[in-house]
């Protein structure tokens, strides 16, 4: 029975893991998303102050070209985020799916060897006089 419990604190583990990986993926790109939001706001200032809003335009400002690229390695850097999300999120519901398994599987064992009670809550005998 003790080795059945550390296999079911293991599946446990390995279901809380994949949990705390899923929610850092998904914080990591909130963060991608509100520096990208961020950068686009600098970009339009940018342009504002500069008063020239074409990117290939000679005097374009080198830094709003810059926080252009930085957007838009982030919003990749998301994309692929997001496919590691789905991913992660696959692994974590089959990590809960084997967990489930073990568990039921024990409940099952523990049920079987528990001892046959009658409906008054008493054991039965199996010695009769």
């Amino acid at each position: 029975m003790k080795s059945r419990e550390t296999l079911i604190r293991l599946k446990k583990f390995q279901v809380d893991e994949k949990r705390r990986r899923v929610s850092q993926i998904e914080g990591m790109i909130a963060d991608f998303q509100r520096m990208s939001v961020d950068l686009e706001r600098e970009i339009h200032s940018e342009q504002e102050r500069a008063g020239i809003n074409d990117p290939s335009h000679f005097a374009y400002p080198t830094y709003a070209k810059a926080a252009i690229q930085r957007r838009e390695n982030l919003t990749r850097s998301a994309d692929e985020l997001r496919i590691q999300l789905e991913d992660a999120k696959s692994l974590l519901s089959e990590a809960f799916e084997e967990l489930k398994k073990v568990s039921s599987s024990t409940s099952a064992i523990r049920r079987a060897s528990a001892p046959k009670r009658t409906p008054g809550n008493r054991p039965i005998s199996t010695v009769s006089a």
